[in-house]
């Protein structure tokens, strides 16, 4: 996993997306579920780019139920982004990179992005 991509849970979510200063984006997906295994390398390389300007975090939906249910995760992979506490946009499946990115280009200052 890249080193810029980390694991948050339910016992951390709050402070590690919640409470961040920068937009967080959250993969929410499992070990068993291919398309999750498919597009991590995808969501790694958001990391990358916008590693100066957001956070990449991945929550796996098998070990933190609350956060699922809080959230209202029904089908996996799914990506939202929060920024100052809120979810701003939610996609559910397999995505592209660009994808990805035009939804974080939306809450990132063009500055910061690598």
């Amino acid at each position: 996993m890249s080193e810029n991509v980390t694991e948050t849970s339910d016992g951390t979510f709050e402070n590690d997306v919640l409470k961040s200063d920068r937009p967080v984006l959250v993969d929410f997906w499992a070990e068993w579920c291919a398309p999750c295994r498919m597009l991590a390398p995808t969501v790694e390389a958001v990391a990358d780019k916008y590693a100066d300007s957001a956070r990449v975090v991945k929550l796996n939906v098998d070990f933190n139920p609350s956060v699922s249910q809080r959230f209202g995760i029904k089908g996996i992979p799914t990506l939202i982004l929060f920024k100052n506490g809120r979810e701003e946009e939610r996609v559910v499946g397999a995505t592209s990179e660009q994808a990805i990115s035009r939804m974080l280009d939306k809450h990132v200052t063009a500055a910061t992005v690598a």
